[in-house]
This record gives structure tokens, sequence and C-alpha cells, in this order.
């Protein structure tokens, strides 16, 4: 939508009505009454923001000239960003006082993370979580000295920012994390910021999509929120270097109504956001009204509304120094002014850039923020800063027993079958039991049935809410499966699901899980920084199931072959990562049951899906899978003796063929001394010293001797 001097007009390539307010960069315009005391919370929070980049704990509210002193001796984070997103934090606790919304913020551009953390400052909730970063002028100096500081805290959105649950550090995943964060969650907004370098990334660009599966009676809704400040680190960003029709054309094509506020003058700035904030408002809650009146299944896909705003980067930042461009280039995407302590003369110049905010009608002689402008916090429960699906209590699955799904006697090898499909069973009474508290989900590119998971489809379906046609079977607009071929997309639903208290799976051929290998990395360092972080609850576990495994590639061939993924996996912390190789369908079974009632882990699990041999009995599977490693005595003839030779295996396929070389070696030397051990669970392998689950030197020795 677009406002031009208030006139609706029609987009000529697009047919698509726009009705958002245009604010100029030119000319300067009083900011209305009834925005005045917004105005003034916004300049505390650039404040606290550039404090944070700038000052130490000694003079935080320059109650005294500034002197060099006074400045961190290395300066360090991102300023370019972090106005935009303060006057939109700004905005949306107006929002959330008038109407009482549910809402999570999410910085998609995080290493703004001066922004956020200024804003749950300001709000009261840092101290909550933090007592000794008080609200007043000693505490004010302890959150600037901290901030990308030793000993401190980061200088992106992280683990230890109250109300955060997207890691900013690396870019693209914020509007998957969004829309998984939504998900059975009916009375939840999520707010994510998206940044138009960000936009660049090709899982960002993916997830606009994520529109299309997104149930408005059943779960929450996103409003993203496509903050065009024009420039990256040294380049120009190529949504804000496109015509506007072109702009507008692209987000209606991905079936959003989008609606524009830009400009720099905060007098036509305030009121243009806010009142295109209150129409997507208004436009979410007529979307979630209409859709009540359908059963879920059958709800059709809305149009959601989101808002492009385009304010110049560094906004209220110095506007040239040394006769060059600051505000409104990529010059303030770091630090826009180099440090005074290299450079005297810049001193005057951060000084005046404080002072730029009117600190003394902010903040009182204590150092606490007016109690005018504190009346615009929300009520505690409704701070974006304390949502509890931020910081969501583990609630466990129910989980049935898993020996009714599997094969009771295998006859050690004769039965014949495919362990991903006896998992499907398994799964299919998972959906079931816990279809009431709706906090369980399978997400895969396309490959649930391929995987043999298909017995789920006996109790859901797909969830989609696009154009539905004759002959599409297993899907509906309410199901418990979400597939998309792109794994981006998969993975980034399922860390916002977990990451906001469900619990589910993604499933994926192996050698192209390599594709989320970054996304596991940082969900890693996430789950990393919560142990370490005293008020940060656990989490559900994630869950990654692969199967068409190297092994064995019948349609396809070298091109799916890959394990690397494992490889990758042990690299990461031990008390998060977990690997198991089942080599059948019981031992799968007891391992996947096992997974779904951990908590704050992330485990990975290979399987294959074609049928093959059966070896261990319901009870052998369960004895062995808690072990995760031992002898299989019937396939040994050691008998405590010392072996001439040990075979071991890990997984389905090295297991049958592991066991087929040791049949041979027994009928061609018949005096030769063998042991099989198989290992379910990777970990074991390792000394314990390295990990949880790894063995003593002495059960280690036991089994392969010295």
């Amino acid at each position: 939508m677009n406002y031009n001097d208030g006139k609706k007009t029609r987009s000529s390539n697009t047919g698509a009505e726009h009705t958002a307010k245009r604010a100029t960069f030119e000319g300067k315009v009083s900011v209305p009454p009834e925005f005045q005391l917004l105005d003034r919370y916004w300049k505390a929070s650039n404040y606290l923001s550039v404090g944070q980049i700038y000052l130490l704990d000694k003079n935080p509210l320059l109650r005294r000239k500034l002197e060099l002193d006074d400045l961190k001796p290395r300066l360090l984070g991102h300023f370019g960003t972090t106005p935009g997103q303060n006057f939109i934090y700004c905005h949306l606790n107006k929002l959330i006082c008038e109407r009482k919304l549910n809402v999570i913020y999410i910085s998609g551009p995080g290493h703004g993370g001066p922004a956020v953390v200024s804003q749950v400052y300001l709000e009261g909730t840092y101290t909550d979580y933090y007592p000794t970063i008080t609200e007043d002028l000693e505490g004010m100096g302890k959150l600037f000295k901290q901030f990308s500081f030793p000993g401190g805290i980061p200088s992106h959105v992280a683990p230890e920012t109250p109300g955060s649950m997207h890691e900013g550090g690396e870019l693209g995943y914020s509007l998957s994390h969004a829309f998984g964060a939504v998900l059975d969650k009916p009375d939840l907004i999520v707010a994510c910021v998206v940044g138009d370098g960000e936009a660049e990334t090709g899982p960002l660009a993916t997830s606009w999509h994520s529109n299309k599966f997104l149930n408005p009676q059943t779960d929450g809704c996103v409003l993203p929120i496509l903050h065009l400040n024009g420039y990256k680190i040294d380049n120009p960003t190529v949504l804000d270097r496109i015509p506007r029709n072109e702009l507008i054309a692209l987000f209606v094509g991905y079936g959003y109504e989008p609606m524009i506020v830009e400009g720099s003058d905060p007098g036509l700035m305030h009121p243009a956001f806010y009142k295109a904030l209150s129409k997507c408002a208004d436009k979410i809650k007529a979307i979630k009204e209409h859709a009540k009146q359908y059963p879920s299944q059958d709800v059709q896909r809305p149009t959601w509304p989101m808002i492009i705003l385009r304010s110049p980067k560094g906004w209220t930042g110095p506007k040239e120094i040394d006769g060059l461009k600051i505000e409104g280039s990529y010059r303030s995407h770091q630090v826009p002014m180099a440090n005074p302590k290299d450079n005297p003369k810049y001193l005057e110049k951060l000084e005046d850039w404080l002072m730029s905010y009117d600190p003394e009608s902010i903040f009182n002689e204590d150092g606490q923020i007016l109690p005018e402008l504190k009346s615009l916090v929300p009520p505690k429960e409704l701070r974006m800063g304390n949502n509890p699906y931020t910081n969501p209590h583990y609630k466990p699955l129910l989980l049935p027993d898993y020996a009714d799904f599997g094969i009771e006697d295998p006859e050690r090898g004769t039965v014949m079958s495919s362990d991903a499909t006896h998992l499907g069973y398994f799964l299919k009474r998972v959906i079931e039991l816990n279809a009431k508290s709706r906090n369980f989900r399978i997400f895969g590119p396309d490959e649930t049935k391929s995987n043999r998971l298909g017995a789920v489809f006996d109790v859901t379906t797909k969830q989609f809410l696009g154009e539905r046609r004759e002959g599409d079977d297993r899907m509906s607009s309410d199901g418990r499966v979400m597939e998309m071929l792109s794994e981006h997309q998969c993975e980034g639903w399922l860390e916002g699901y977990v990451l906001t208290g469900g619990h589910g799976l993604i499933n994926s051929y192996e050698a192209f899980i390599h594709i989320i290998t970054s996304m596991f990395n940082q969900h890693c360092k996430w789950m990393k920084m919560c142990q370490e972080i005293s008020w940060r609850n656990n989490l559900p576990s994630l869950n990654i199931l692969l199967s068409s495994h190297v092994w064995r590639q019948d349609h396809n061939g070298f091109t799916h072959q890959d394990p690397g993924f494992l490889g990758h996996v042990v690299s990461k912390k031990p008390t998060i990562i977990r690997i198991y190789l089942p080599p059948d369908a019981n031992c799968l079974l007891s391992t996947f049951h096992h997974c779904l009632s951990t908590e704050h882990k992330i485990n990975v699990v290979v399987c294959g899906k074609h049928e093959a041999p059966q070896w261990l009995s319901l009870q052998e599977a369960h004895t062995h899978c808690a072990t995760g490693i031992g002898i299989w005595p019937w396939a040994s003839n050691d008998k405590g003796r010392e072996p001439d030779i040990i075979m071991a295996s890990a997984g389905d396929v090295p297991t049958l063929e592991a066991l087929a070389a040791t049949s041979i070696l027994r009928k061609k030397l018949p005096r030769l001394i063998i042991r099989f051990v198989n290992v379910v669970n990777l970990m074991k392998l390792c000394p314990r010293s390295a990990h949880p689950h790894g063995f003593s030197d002495n059960h280690f020795y036991s089994i392969f001797t010295t």
C-alpha cells in the first residue's frame, strides 16, 4: 500500500490497491502531539543504543563533558539498522498497549543487537533477568560497558537477550523461524523484521512462501516488516534499487498486501507507520474472525498484510563526517564514526550526537526513564521481552509403547521389512496421542512418503493452503505434516516450532541435509548458550531423520550419496549432539522413542527405508539400544575368549554386510575366533572425557580388547 498525499492510487502493473502514507525526506514537520511521548521514548532507545557501542560505565548520561577515558578502547557493533528497529519496536509497544496483543519481536538483521537490548532494558525486563543491570545511572553504565566487551554480551541478538528466540548472528532464517513459531499458537503474532540485506539470501527469499502453509484459524500470524535502509556493509541492497512498481508487484505476487511507509522526518513517519501498523492489525483480526466460520481443514488462504519500511541507514546518526555522507549510506552500517581515542577531533562530534537525543528530557537525575515515558511500556505479561513463548517450559510428548509397532521375532534375518515403515506406524500413534495438545509436527522437503513414513497419513494430512486441485490427496488446510521442497524452509519451521515449545522432526535424504549445515550450527550454538544462562529453560529436542542413505540409491546414484553430515555433527558440543545408527526396525523404534522423550538435544538418526533383514527381538533391541553398543553373541564364536578379529558395524546396511562377511569368514576359516560388535549410539565410541555417553577405557577395552 502507498499513500501519495493521502490519495489512494492503483498500481497499473499489479492491479493491487495501495493505501500506506508516504513520508518524504524533505521538510521538517513537528511531531503530532499524540506521538510526542513515543518520539521521546524512541530517542531514549537510540541514546542507549549509541551508548552501548561507544561508552564505558564512567559517564553514561554525560553529566560532565565527554572525555577519552569514557570511551571503550575498541568499538564494535552495528548502528545502521538499529534506529529503524527501535522505531518499529516503539510502535509495536503502542499497538500492544492499545489492543492487548500477544506479540514476539524477531530481529532478522540481528546484528542490530543494541536496539533490542535497549528496548528490553527500557521496559524493565532486562533488570528482571539481570538484577545487577539496574534501572538507574549505575545500571545504565553497566549496560553500556558489557556490550560487545570481554565478559559481557554479544553485539547481536542472542540467547542472552530476553525476549529473543532467533539467533541474530547469521542472516536468512528469521522469516521461517517466525512462521514456525506461530504454528499451533492461534493467539500469537510474530512481528518479523526482515533486513534488506538479509532479504538477498536464498533461505529468506524462499521463506516468503510460508504464507501458503499458515492456517489462520489454528495458527497464529506473522507480520513481516521489510526494513529497506538501502545498504549492506559496502553495497546497496537489491530490493532498495528496483523500481517501486516492481517492489510492490513482487510482494503482491508472493501473496501479501504490502503497505509502504518511507521517509526520514519523524513528524511524518510516526503517524504514517502507526497508521500502517494499525491497518495490519485490523486486517489480521478480520482474517482470524473470518476463518472461524469454516472447518479448520477447509480454511482458505487469506492475503496477509506486510509493511515495507524505508528509512535511512544510520537514521538520526551523524549526517556526514570529514565530508563523507554517513546517515543514509553504507558507512553507517557498523560503527559510523571512528573511535575518538584514535582521532580526538571526533570526541566533540560524538558528544553532539549523543546530546542530540536530549537525554535530560528523557532520564531523571538518577538515570531512570521519566514516568510519563515509562507509561508507554506494555504491562509485564504483554512485554515482548518477557513473552513466555521465547523461553518455553518443557512439556513432554505423550508416547506410545513402541513395542506395539515392532517385529516380535525377526528370526535372525529371516524376516524382511522396511525399518522406516515401522517408524511410520509409531509416528502415526504419536500424532494421535498428541492431537489434542497440537504440539507435534513432521517437516520434510517432499519426502515423508518417499521415506516410508506414509502411515501417518492415515490420521493426518499435509498442511497446505495453496490452490488445491482434483487428484491432490493427503492434503488439507490443517495437518500435522508440512512439506516444501526446501531443506532451509523445513529446518527453519522446525527450529521456530521447537524454540517456542513444540516437538517435531525433519526427515530428509542423507545426501542433501548438508544444505542446512549452517542452520544446524546456529541452533547448536543457541542450545549451548542456553545451557549457560541460568534463566533459560530446556527446549524440546530437535530431531533429524535421515533416510535414502549412502548405501541404497536404487533410483539415483552417485549424486545422492554423501554421509558427510555425520562428520560435521560430531564436531559440535557433546552436551547437545547425539547420533544413532540403528541396525533394524526394532532398534529404530527404540531409538526414536528415546529421542522424542529427550530435551535440549539434537538427535540425528540414520535409517534405511527399503526392505531389509531384521535381526533383534523387541527385548534384545531394547537392551541393545539402552547400552548403545554391544557384542552380538549369536553372530560371534569367541565365547569369552580373546578374539582373533573383531567385526564392528553401525547402521543397517553396514551391519548386513558385516554379518555376511562374518558368515563367509566362519565358513572359510572355521578356527578363526570372531567377535561381532554392533554400534547404535555412535557417541559410545568416544572416551567419557569427550562425551557424556562415552565409555570408560575399561569398558571400551572389554569390548574391543587392548
